[in-house]
């Protein structure tokens, strides 16, 4: 690789981590305050986490037609509209804080997750942009991003949900000034948009993509994965407060956690070389196993600390082994497809458990979600052991 090439894949790797870091400062102020704003604007309790379940929609319904975007318009073009949503989203949900409204505000968090569903391929675009011994890292880094929102973000919710008389609006407004920063940061992208060529090539039909074993296996323990970690962690904040700890304790909660989602990232991709992409995969399922037995075993603050941080990077080895995995399963052709196709079925299994996550909650309470997790877990740990002994994976670096 020539210098100018290796100087700009840094250059781009460094300004998707930096998109990362404010993705996920206002993802993790949506994680800890829409269940907990749908709480208190919902006249039915068990609809708190309602907002959530629309955030995660309206990011499963877009994903698919984010990546198609972004290959005729590229990725600088698909960032910026989907930054645009985000705004949109947000005062649409500033609105229904000031009105008291409920339904405004689920409708709100949906067009919100359009942001999220674009924000999705910042590590699509990393590993797009690496040589193929560097994708890995490329990923890993650009999610370490994701440390410094998991910091600011509660940081930030915690002093600006109760600073205006109507409670949350304060920190919902900051989200809009979050995302006016994102727009002048998506400028910095050296990225070209495609040649037409590009943009019509198809490769194989979508269909034999998805039937291989490697990619099933990838998308199943990502779509799980993520699921059991936003089952259990949209319900955190609610299940603290049923507990009797304050809101200042759920935040500090939910910082940990997403700083134990993406802190790993800064050598999980050396990991994935080193050992091998499915068994930095199995490493995640036991740590997923072991946060469910922390949160079984009490409800003190310490435990949901444990729980949630150990969550977090189970989810880190799951999600990046799983990514680092799909990369080996798709030509640059079906890139769009396969990626879209990935992320769609991530966000539905979303989507699905966190609005389970709050009436589960309400109806069964915290040890009861935490049993359910575990099966779902098991199966991941059985299909990646599956690929494991039945296919040669080779490690992704």
């Amino acid at each position: 690789m020539s210098t100018d090439a290796a100087a700009k894949q840094k250059k781009n790797v460094t300004v998707l981590a930096a998109l990362q870091a404010l993705l996920l400062t206002n993802n993790s102020t949506a994680i800890a305050l829409n269940g907990l704003a749908g709480y208190a604007l919902a006249e039915n309790k068990s609809l708190a986490t309602l907002p959530v379940t629309g955030w995660i929609v309206g990011a499963a319904l877009t994903t698919f037609f984010a990546s198609l975007l972004m290959k005729r318009i590229g990725r600088k073009g698909g960032f910026t509209f989907g930054t645009l949503a985000g705004i949109v989203g947000a005062a649409v949900c500033c609105v229904a804080l000031y009105l008291a409204s409920f339904w405004l505000f689920v409708a709100g968090t949906t067009i919100f997750g359009v942001y999220n569903a674009f924000g999705q391929y910042y590590r699509f675009a990393a590993a797009d942009a690496a040589r193929h011994d560097f994708k890995a890292k490329a990923i890993s880094y650009v999610l370490a991003g994701g440390l410094v929102g998991g910091i600011v973000g509660p940081t930030v919710s915690k002093w600006t949900k109760d600073a205006l008389p109507t409670a949350f609006l304060g920190a919902y407004l900051t989200l809009i000034l979050f995302l006016v920063v994102v727009l002048a940061v998506i400028r910095l992208l050296d990225i070209p948009p495609p040649t037409e060529a590009e943009a019509k090539a198809s490769g194989r039909p979508l269909a034999e993509i998805v039937a291989q074993p490697a990619f099933v296996v990838a998308v199943f323990a990502a779509a799980f994965g993520y699921g059991v970690m936003n089952l259990l962690m949209t319900a955190t904040p609610l299940a603290m407060g049923i507990c009797g700890h304050p809101y200042s304790a759920a935040a500090t909660v939910i910082s940990w956690h997403v700083i134990g989602m993406f802190a790993p990232s800064f050598f999980t991709g050396s990991l994935i070389k080193r050992f091998g992409v499915l068994r930095v995969m199995l490493a995640g399922v036991v740590l997923n196993f072991v946060c469910i037995g922390i949160a079984l075993a009490g409800i003190d603050v310490a435990n949901f600390w444990g729980a949630l941080l150990l969550l977090g990077v189970g989810w880190n080895f799951l999600y990046i082994g799983a990514t680092a995995l799909l990369t080996e399963t798709y030509r640059p052709a079906e890139k769009a497809k396969a990626q879209g196709a990935n992320d769609m079925l991530i966000f539905l299994t979303m989507a699905t458990s966190s609005f389970s996550s709050g009436v589960l909650l309400e109806a069964n309470g915290w040890q009861t979600l935490n049993y359910l997790a575990i099966p779902f877990v098991a199966a991941i740990g059985f299909a990646v052991l599956w690929l494991m002994t039945k296919w040669r994976v080779p490690a992704v670096a």
